[in-house]
């Protein structure tokens, strides 16, 4: 996903279905068996053994009281329609199905099935799977085997902690359960701010960001947001740079936006590019606009044949400008339901989908691909990464890096997220494989021509911390805010938090060390406190960017602010 609680991946299927002519009836529970193992099984599970995962779990819904898995950190408003009677029964799921938000505010998940069949399709499926047994409870949350209930426990954290992991030291697969743990997004407590290291203060850049999930720079000092949900793109202006002074909607209408990158680099650009779920379009753009010239030119129309699973897609332009990066997220946690050999004989697939490119439902996912500035001589660059949400290029060496979701349900502390540099043609584990030869046992034997092919990330990050957006931090000239120069070329990274690890980690900023442009493996906490408890927090980093005044700025998409980091001097 490139995993998120607030947009569960029930809501891909009104994107996967637009167009469809609706109908009357709904389609065979078959059909809904589909949708949901390509677009919802990444955040829900129909599994009896599972009580939930990102989002609750699904067995036995049909006639199931709202907000009645054991253990799931439900919404307020969720937990309080449950309280108040309101039962799953088909009628109220097609109700709620439709228009989430509207049925109950205050829901997390904010986007509707809106195309009937799909809608009748899943609730058929879902009524197919009840009456055997009762959902169990979810595990309990801090309980975890194998790895040490203390390995990157939020209780840890603090400023200037550092970490340094090594894949010689990986736990056994399953050395713990899977667990469902999602967080409850509660009120930040009065006075409560993010805690930094000493030398540095935090204050509010813009308190009314909403679910804004990442943050380009303009030349200008302007802050882009992409609001994926809204679909929409905005701008926040300041005209001191220690607050947001205004917000303007730059254009709306879009689907899923998630990356921006300006072309060409510079003060100068003449685009705006942004990655929908499906395809990238670009608008004219001059330094200072706050709206739109017209409708976007469609740039690459299609990115992959499945938009189900991981729908956020990332941009960055090479070095010189004249390539653009684009990640597509998986499709599926392991691909599990692929088979065992494409469609074509496998030398052939991978001369026109590179190195371990997965295949069916997973061809062209999992991957960078690259194309020319106007969306032709589309390429791959990369395979084996399964959920690339932050990607950059790196502004000294011009090397293109991913910072990367690895899968789930095998254990705590296994494996490792990552971040790393990314080589044209390399291939990075998924699915077969994870972090050079270690292989996921779900797929033994399947691919055993790629042992010693896949390419050992730069830097591991613990387990299920979701890292998302990043920034190389690069103070601008003149900049009055400027970090100590022993930041300058590091990377600073939002870890967006678990929800499927017993005992919580991530819902922080760390700072990825580097030297020469380089990662030497060690990462260490920057930005932390956003967690009350093993149940409850009250912020969750999206998104990086540095302001023109050198400032850091930290997207918090549960708490709708953006946060200024700055040296107290």
């Amino acid at each position: 996903m490139h995993r998120t609680i607030l947009a569960t991946q029930l809501a891909a299927l009104a994107w996967l279905m637009a167009g469809a002519v609706p109908v009357a009836t709904a389609a065979a529970p078959s059909a809904g068996q589909t949708y949901f193992e390509r677009n919802c099984a990444s955040c829900h599970t129909v599994d009896p053994k599972l009580g939930s995962r990102a989002g609750p779990g699904l067995y036995n819904v049909v006639g199931r009281k709202a907000a009645a898995v054991a253990g799931y950190n439900y919404t307020d408003a969720l937990a309080k329609a449950g309280a108040a009677g309101k039962t799953w029964t088909r009628e109220e799921l097609d109700v709620f199905l439709r228009d989430p938000s509207k049925d109950v505010p205050g829901t997390a998940m904010p986007i509707g099935i809106a195309d009937s069949k799909a809608r009748g399709a899943v609730i058929d499926y879902l009524a197919a799977q009840s009456g055997k047994a009762a959902a169990p409870a979810a595990a309990a949350a801090g309980k975890t085997a194998g790895g040490g209930e203390k390995a990157g426990a939020w209780t840890e954290d603090k400023p200037g902690d550092l970490h340094h992991l090594s894949v010689d030291k990986l736990v056994a697969p399953f050395a713990s359960e899977s667990a469902g743990n999602g967080p409850k997004v509660a009120a930040r407590p009065s006075g409560a701010m993010p805690a930094v290291p000493k030398g540095f203060k935090v204050s509010t850049f813009a308190l009314d960001a909403g679910k804004a999930r990442l943050a380009l720079r303009a030349p200008n000092g302007d802050i882009i947001l992409a609001e994926t949900g809204k679909g929409q793109l905005s701008i926040l202006r300041s005209k001191d740079g220690d607050k947001s002074d205004s917000a303007s909607v730059f254009a709306t209408g879009l689907s899923r936006p998630y990356g921006m990158a300006l072309w060409p680099s510079g003060a100068n650009p003449k685009y705006l590019y942004v990655a929908n779920v499906n395809s990238v379009v670009r608008f004219p753009y001059a330094n200072g606009d706050l709206k739109a010239k017209g409708e976007p030119e469609t740039v690459v129309e299609k990115l992959s044949d499945t938009t189900g699973g991981h729908t956020t897609r990332t941009l960055a332009f090479s070095k010189d400008d004249k390539t653009l990066f684009v990640s597509v997220g998986s499709a599926t946690n392991i691909a599990s339901g692929i088979g065992n050999k494409p469609s074509q004989p496998l030398a052939q697939w991978e001369k026109e989908h590179g190195l371990g490119g997965a295949w069916a439902e997973e061809t062209d996912r999992a991957t960078v691909l690259a194309f020319d500035v106007d969306g032709k001589n589309r390429r791959n660059f990369a395979n084996g990464l399964r959920n690339c949400v932050g990607m950059l290029v790196h502004p000294q060496t011009g090397d293109l890096f991913c910072s990367v979701n690895e899968r789930d349900e095998l254990g705590d502390n296994l494996p490792p997220d990552y971040i790393t540099r990314v080589k044209q043609g390399g291939f990075y584990g998924w699915p077969w494989y994870y972090l050079g030869d270690h292989e996921d046992p779900r797929l033994k034997g399947i691919r055993p021509d790629l042992k010693g092919k896949a390419t050992v990330p730069d830097t591991l990050i613990q387990a299920h911390s979701a890292p998302l957006g990043m920034v190389v931090y690069q103070a601008p000239a003149g900049a009055g805010h400027a970090f100590p120069k022993e930041y300058e070329g590091d990377i600073f990274l939002a870890l967006h938090g678990s929800w499927n690890r017993g005992i919580r980690t991530g819902y922080k900023v760390i700072r990825v060390m580097m030297k020469n442009g380089v990662p030497t493996g060690q990462y260490q906490d920057f930005m932390t406190g956003m967690v009350l408890s093993d149940r409850d927090v009250w912020g969750r980093p999206a998104a990086v960017t540095v302001a023109q005044d050198g400032a850091l700025l930290v997207v918090d998409d549960a708490g709708g602010v953006v946060w200024r980091v700055t040296p107290d001097r």
